[in-house]
Parts: structure tokens; sequence; C-alpha cells
């Protein structure tokens, strides 16, 4: 019964929190229609991890496509 209550307590109190950093990090979010700021990662093809990073400005004018993949190619 403790068990059960302290897990319901740890949920509710999570989901508290993740909603109000939800509600309030709204600052950083961009409109339509706005430029995206420039960032960059590292690229990767079906061969493996590009020794270069991808930035965003290499691809100014074109259309680009973000593709996340959740837990692909992981034991998860």
């Amino acid at each position: 019964m403790r068990r059960t209550l302290f897990a319901l307590l740890l949920l509710v109190t999570v989901a508290a929190g993740a909603e109000r950093s939800r509600a309030q990090d709204t600052s950083s979010l961009i409109e339509v229609g706005e430029v995206a700021p420039d960032f960059e990662l590292a690229g990767a093809t079906r061969h493996g991890v590009l020794a270069d990073p991808v930035r965003l400005s290499d691809y100014r004018g074109e259309t680009v496509v973000l593709a996340f993949f959740f837990r692909v190619r992981t034991p998860g």
C-alpha cells in the first residue's frame, strides 16, 4: 500500500513538473514562417556517421526535412 501511494505521488509530481516547465518554456519556440535558428548535428547515412557535422545553414534556400527515429537500432 505504501509503495502504491509513493508511486502515485511520484507520478503526479513528475507530471505536474513537466506540465509547468512546458507551459513556461514558450520563449524558445519559433512561429510559423520564421527562419529557424542555425544548428549543427552529426550527419548519418545508412553506411554510418559522417565525419563532418551537418549545419542547417549549409542548406539555406533548400527544402529541409528533419526525421527523428525513436529507438531505431537500439535494444530499447
